[in-house]
């Protein structure tokens, strides 16, 4: 995105927005192969696939409140990123090499822990090499961290699914444990340029929790905008879960070569690379010029109620399927638009939202309360999946319903809340 002479990103964010993209080139370059795994090579029935896979997911999720615990109160959110970031690196050397049930547990585990808990500390991190009173470049940092996000989940999943059709597990299951070495490597090499914020070893007053009053309070506050969004969360994983295996009953081929069910994924990711500048460069400040107001509450607003319609999209493929219909797995292009518009409305703006919004000292653990609510929502669906009680369409409609439930409840939510002023901080002159 464009940049003037006085909001240029500092030196710091080139190194992070690489480990970022490497970092999650290996984990969803892992995720995208796990159901299909688990359901080829290891024996798992579909549904007790979907359900071990949003239980890992519910996993990562939850590990980033503990993750942002270890940052703010004892290690500092470098340190902490550097030690998990090891042990991310070891479960993905179990899963490559131990092909069993057990394996996968442990390798998950490992992965779970490590994944999840450095997430919180490194969008916090990000957003500490900010300037505080700089808002168009904090929100412009968590576009080009979102949009490295996804170049490297568009390359995985493009990737990955093929080795494990064409060479094997192990080497599906590796590459993403390098490209984690590599991640790890390029955050150590910036060390020297980045700013640190201590760690508040001790709670601190109330006069540091900002300008919306006692931590306490502003914390309330922003999980009450959090809780509704945990629906959009059980319905936005299933392209990894559900929406696979639904690929995997369509016609595939393309040019004369059959896609792998699992590349499938790439298109919520390439089409997040698209639309992620189309709305910042020329939705939004269209939307600005004809007084239209775009705030981060609306913003989410409206992407719950689009995300409604992805599941209403996926039902009608999947009702058509039922009735006998051969189609194409182009047919699954408008689930992911509609549920692409969501994901940039929703998840990139959210980032932005619960960092400038929490109080200074406890960033990190806002953004794992964040992220704990993708943990609830991946456990809600794996919920579902377990009671097996809705099969078919019935499956996408219960989800379309809870859905637009959610994002009234979101919309009332939104309209109660007050946005606190963001005051410049010491780390921010550091």
């Amino acid at each position: 995105m464009p940049q003037t002479a006085k909001s240029r990103f500092p030196p710091s964010i080139k190194f992070l927005a690489w480990n970022e993209a490497a970092e999650r080139f290996s984990y969803y370059g892992m995720a995208s192969i796990l159901v299909l795994h688990m359901v080829r090579n290891l024996g798992f029935a579909e549904n007790e696939a979907v359900t071990a896979y949003q239980v890992f997911t519910g996993a990562v999720y939850l590990m980033p409140i503990f993750g942002a615990l270890l940052a703010d109160r004892y290690w500092g959110r470098y340190n902490t990123i550097l030690w998990l970031s090891l042990g991310y690196v070891a479960g993905h050397a179990v899963l490559a090499v131990w092909e069993s049930a057990w394996g996968l547990l442990v390798g998950l585990s490992l992965i779970s822990i490590g994944a999840g808990g450095l997430k919180p500390c490194a969008s916090a991190f990000a957003g500490d090499q900010i300037p505080a009173e700089d808002k168009g470049l904090l929100a412009r940092l968590y576009d080009l961290y979102y949009w490295m996000i996804n170049l490297g989940s568009t390359v995985s999943t493009l990737v990955i699914p093929l080795l494990l059709d064409h060479v094997s597990a192990r080497v599906a299951f590796g590459v993403p444990g390098v490209a984690m070495a590599v991640a790890l490597l390029v955050f150590w090499v910036g060390r020297g340029r980045y700013v640190h914020v201590p760690p508040a070893r001790h709670a601190p007053p109330a006069a540091d929790a900002g300008p919306g009053g006692s931590a306490g309070a502003a914390v309330l506050r922003i999980l009450a905008v959090f809780a509704p969004v945990t629906v959009f969360w059980a319905l936005f994983f299933q392209y990894g879960s559900s929406w696979t295996l639904q690929a995997e009953r369509m016609d595939r081929y393309l040019f004369g070569f059959q896609i792998a069910a699992g590349n499938v994924q790439t298109l919520d990711a390439a089409m997040v690379l698209t639309f992620i500048p189309v709305f910042a460069v020329w939705v939004f400040p269209a939307l600005e010029r004809r007084g239209v107001k775009v705030t981060a509450l609306r913003k989410m607003a409206v992407g719950m109620f689009v995300t409604v319609l992805s599941f209403v999209a996926a039902g009608a493929v999947e009702s058509a399927l039922q009735g006998g219909a051969a189609l194409h797995v182009a047919w699954q292009i408008p689930q992911y638009v509609f549920l692409v518009i969501g994901e940039v409305l929703v998840s990139v703006t959210a980032l932005e939202f619960a960092f400038s919004q929490a109080p200074k000292h406890l960033r990190s653990v806002v953004m794992g309360l964040w992220y704990v609510t993708i943990s609830a929502g991946s456990l809600l669906t794996a919920l579902v999946a377990w009671l097996n009680r809705f099969q078919g369409v019935a499956y996408y409609a219960f989800f379309a319903a809870m859905m637009l439930a959610a994002a009234f409840v979101f919309a009332a939510v939104a309209r109660w809340y007050r946005p606190v002023e963001a005051a410049p901080s010491a780390e921010a002159a550091a």
